[in-house]
């Protein structure tokens, strides 16, 4: 670990109070490093710069752009582009970590616009078509300027090495297990009981799959129960499940960290139906840091987090038929369910902060080798044509 404190500039490309793996990642890992007395600074889009935390800097409001199966919200262009050569400028920084370089970002114009030590983490796994990476002229020299980068999974990696021929070192995302350690289980949430935790109203969350698969499974289990966490309103959701079962589904909003610690302490089975877009899987690892048993899509970002299906089970990614006939045999079979539950919560050690934070350590040591600072390029006028800037400021 390093034994020097550094100055330390992070770039998170989506808006910072929308939420998203990658803020969330991004605030973890600023926060850790603070506490270890790292001097921490991170540029984030902002829409309500009231409600931010000392250590973000706003880089304006984002927009909304379809992106990898959801709606990103994203910063880029002339203005954008002044406000990060102004923080890179007045930062003094040891070294920058950008998170996703490769997308047209305010992370993409941090990368053209500094010089040095600079990290670069991707996190997106994304097939070819639906990938923002149609600028490769111009987007494969700046990442060649990265002093390292990490791919989050194996599927980010291979989305990498496909897009832009360049390959990174797998670090995963992290979490704090601890947290998740010691929930108490709750009555209300135990016995023949399903649990989802995420965004349901997107639908590459999958949790129509799960909707489908409910009159089979009930069929088997007729006491079986569904308890969904998250925000989003559920008026669709409810419409679209057979009226017969709508009393069986029970949607708890928004839950604190400690309610969802007490959550996966509780419930019989996590299912994660994901039918795609994710590169890792945050709520995967802290379902099993809290023990719960996993059943999850065979998407490969899980299928790699489970190792194939020693840490969890896994079905045909889309298939209700598939997922129900896991569910029934895994509820059917106690010795086995609460034997994957176990070695589910020993395996999500490998994710926690303590571990993941010295692996990009060690990364910022080898991009630190030669001593230099980030600081800022010269003016470049190709790129300045490309982001829509003239060469009389930023209008």
């Amino acid at each position: 670990m390093l034994t020097r404190s550094l100055k330390i500039g992070i770039v998170c490309p989506y808006g910072w109070d929308t939420p998203g793996g990658v803020q969330n990642h991004v605030r973890d890992l600023a926060e850790y490093l603070i506490a270890a007395g790292h001097d921490i600074s991170v540029l984030a889009p902002v829409i309500d710069e009231s409600k931010i935390p000392s250590y973000v800097t706003s880089a304006g409001k984002p927009i909304a752009i379809p992106y990898n199966g959801a709606v990103a919200r994203v910063l880029f262009g002339p203005i954008a582009f002044a406000r990060v050569r102004q923080w890179i400028a007045q930062g003094n920084f040891d070294i920058l970590h950008l998170h996703e370089p490769a997308i047209p970002s305010i992370s993409l114009l941090a990368c053209w616009a500094a010089e040095g030590p600079m990290v670069g983490t991707f996190h997106a796994a994304a097939k070819r078509q639906k990938a923002i990476f149609a600028i490769g002229p111009i987007l494969e020299p700046v990442i060649e300027k990265l002093s390292a980068r990490i791919a989050v999974s194996e599927a980010a990696r291979a989305t990498l090495t496909e897009h832009l021929e360049t390959d990174a070192v797998v670090i995963p995302n992290g979490i704090y297990a601890d947290r998740y350690r010691d929930g108490v289980a709750q009555g209300q949430w135990q016995r023949n009981t399903l649990g989802f935790i995420g965004r349901f109203e997107e639908p590459r969350k999958g949790l129509s799959v799960l909707v489908d698969a409910l009159p089979i499974i009930s069929r088997f289990a007729p006491d079986v129960r569904v308890f969904v966490a998250g925000p989003g309103d559920t008026k669709d959701v409810i419409e679209s499940i057979d009226p017969q079962l709508r009393s069986r589904f029970t949607f708890l909003g928004k839950i604190s960290e400690q309610d969802k610690a007490n959550f996966l302490a509780s419930i019989s089975l996590y299912i994660a139906p994901n039918t795609g877009g994710e590169s890792f899987g945050i709520i995967l690892a802290e379902a099993l840091a809290g023990g719960a048993t996993v059943v999850a899509s065979d998407i490969p970002a899980f299928d790699s987090l489970l190792n194939h299906g020693e840490f969890g089970e896994l079905f045909e990614s889309e298939s209700s038929t598939d997922l129900a006939k896991r569910v029934i045999d895994l509820l059917r079979d106690d010795e086995r369910r609460i034997a994957l539950g176990k070695a589910g919560k020993k395996h999500a050690q490998q994710f926690d902060w303590k571990v993941v934070a010295d692996q990009i350590f060690s990364i910022y040591e080898m991009s630190l080798v030669s001593g230099e600072k980030v600081r800022l390029t010269s003016e470049n006028r190709a790129w300045s044509r490309f982001i829509g800037r003239d060469q009389r400021g930023d209008a």
